[in-house]
């Protein structure tokens, strides 16, 4: 017999917890984004992309304050060697898709950097930065990588913070930033000194109406796929999802032995 054994993640979702909470200012979006980056360094190193990095994925290891956040669900990662880039298929959710995703070219680790830098987007204003309720026209939007930084939102957030989200938001995956640099970077690595401390209440606002209107979003969903008949597609899906778990088991796996062997 063979045995898996994960970590028991209790405390919900990070965009929720910070929504509950009293203070939360630019330095705390610094600390989360952090992170997260040092998960997706350890996925990289590894040799796995998650290609779905989004706020539901995002959990806490427990109820605690100040409990680590924790990446989840690795249903669509991928092995990738080294920096390979290939076409590995069309996969994530729409609004953290990268640029070269949408174009069907060839992509590797950098699309989890792009994902990361709509989170950190949001994690500072409450919002992302590509948003249109028709589908085409986002797409649209994150090919040309049209996104800015409104007043009045954007005026007392650090230009290091803007400049980390650019880094992260470059159209060329061969010029954006790795996750070791973004570790690295001023707004990360001198916290104490560059981020901002000042309570963000209207991040804390908008991130509210953004985790209403997701769940929302996702109610809808479910109930559509649980109403629908699938009587006549079950051969068809079952051997899928079943290959699909076997896949997402596997990555799990080598991501766990090779945390066991960095840690």
């Amino acid at each position: 017999h063979h045995y898996l054994i994960f970590d028991l993640v209790t405390g919900g979702e990070l965009f929720e917890d910070i929504v509950a909470r009293e203070y939360y200012s630019e330095a705390d979006a610094s600390h989360c984004i952090q992170q997260i980056l040092e998960a997706v360094l350890h996925c990289h190193q590894m040799g796995v992309v998650h290609r779905d990095l989004k706020p539901e994925n995002l959990l806490l290891a427990s109820k605690l304050k100040g409990a680590a956040v924790k990446l989840a669900d690795f249903g669509l990662a991928i092995e990738v060697e080294g920096d390979q880039q290939a076409w590995f298929g069309f996969a994530g959710t729409p609004g953290y898709l990268s640029p070269e995703v949408l174009r069907k070219d060839p992509y590797g680790k950098a699309v989890d950097l792009w994902a990361c830098g709509v989170i950190l987007y949001i994690l500072l204003v409450g919002y992302p930065p590509f948003w249109d309720e028709d589908q085409h026209r986002l797409y649209q939007q994150i090919k040309a990588g049209a996104y800015d930084f409104p007043s009045p939102e954007w005026d007392t957030v650090t230009p290091e913070a803007k400049d980390l989200i650019n880094k992260m938001l470059t159209i060329n995956p061969s010029k954006r930033i790795t996750a070791a640099e973004a570790l690295k970077h001023p707004w990360i690595s001198h916290r104490a000194t560059v981020a901002s401390c000042m309570h963000r209440q209207e991040t804390v606002d908008c991130l509210k109406k953004f985790n209403a209107r997701r769940k929302l979003k996702g109610a809808i969903l479910t109930t559509m796929l649980a109403t629908r008949n699938f009587s006549g597609r079950c051969r068809l899906w079952f051997p899928l999802l079943r290959a699909e778990l076997g896949r997402a088991a596997t990555v799990g796996l080598k991501l766990q032995l090779g945390a066991l062997g960095r840690w």
